[in-house]
């Protein structure tokens, strides 16, 4: 299984580095074009498995949606999308979460449905715009996700008493929570004294706002970050999987790569818009 992680982040490696020093920020838009998509069907096979052709027709619609929106340059529509998602991640996704595994995900089909083609053509919107602001604005905002996770990850190893959310992710705890966000206090701290302020959303947020409110956005992103990830584990749980595909030897699907980012990225990207 090690070998297989492996080979699948060597080849994803080998395939995103040249698309992201060496390319226009066209490819880097394709590349992520290509991973929504592959989102989008596998999250109709989750909440649908039984209709595998109907897959397909979701991904396309998908497409279809994200290309409407870019070919009309629908720059209203595109603001009314980022919305609609962070609107659910703050007032509606924690209501779903509440419920655990008591949420019966059979008659929730059409909302899951309508759900996941508000939610990752958001996200494609959001990563697309971070990168207009700047390769590094975008991947100083993707990497504190991913700070929070190996944060989360190794402090929760060592010292894990409680758990977060037992019924849906029991691997996760609460000092892993609080160690990953700890960590991403440090890592912004970092960015804003090391990087220009304005390559950055924390430099950003610090330059205009201050430290407090730049605390508090840190924090928010954070715990996005883990309502992403647990919202997708509860997804699985209910439609009784355990990776998302298998697009991915060895590391799952794509959604089980993504699905912290996709809250983030149009918060994110809202956030950004403010200053």
């Amino acid at each position: 299984m090690l070998k297989t992680r492996i080979i699948t982040a060597t080849i994803l490696m080998a395939v995103l580095l040249p698309i992201l020093f060496l390319l226009p920020p066209f490819y880097l838009g394709a590349f992520f074009l290509v991973a929504l998509v592959a989102a989008a069907w596998e999250w109709s096979r989750m909440i649908a498995p039984e209709a595998k052709k109907a897959a397909w027709l979701y991904a396309t619609f998908c497409l279809v949606i994200i290309s409407l929106l870019l070919g009309m340059q629908a720059i209203a529509w595109q603001f009314s999308l980022l919305m609609m998602a962070v609107l659910f991640w703050f007032f509606v996704a924690p209501f779903i979460l509440a419920k655990g595994m008591n949420f019966p995900l059979q008659k929730f089909k059409p909302f899951y449905s309508i759900l996941g083609l508000i939610i990752l053509p958001a996200t494609w919107f959001a990563l697309v715009f971070l990168r207009e602001l700047g390769l590094i604005f975008l991947l100083s905002s993707m990497a504190l996700v991913w700070v929070a996770d190996i944060g989360a990850y190794f402090i929760g190893k060592a010292f894990g008493r409680h758990k977060l959310a037992a019924q849906i992710s029991p691997g996760k705890s609460i000092e892993g929570a609080v160690g990953g966000l700890l960590l991403c206090y440090l890592y912004a701290f970092l960015c804003v004294v090391y990087l220009p302020l304005g390559d950055t959303l924390f430099g950003a947020w610090a330059i205009r706002f201050g430290w407090i409110p730049t605390i508090l956005m840190v924090t928010v992103l954070v715990a996005f970050s883990i309502f992403g990830d647990l919202f997708e584990s509860q997804l699985k749980r209910l439609a009784g999987v355990k990776d998302s595909s298998h697009l991915l030897p060895g590391h799952g699907g794509v959604l089980d790569r993504v699905d912290a980012l996709i809250p983030t990225m149009p918060i994110a990207a809202l956030l950004a818009g403010l200053v």
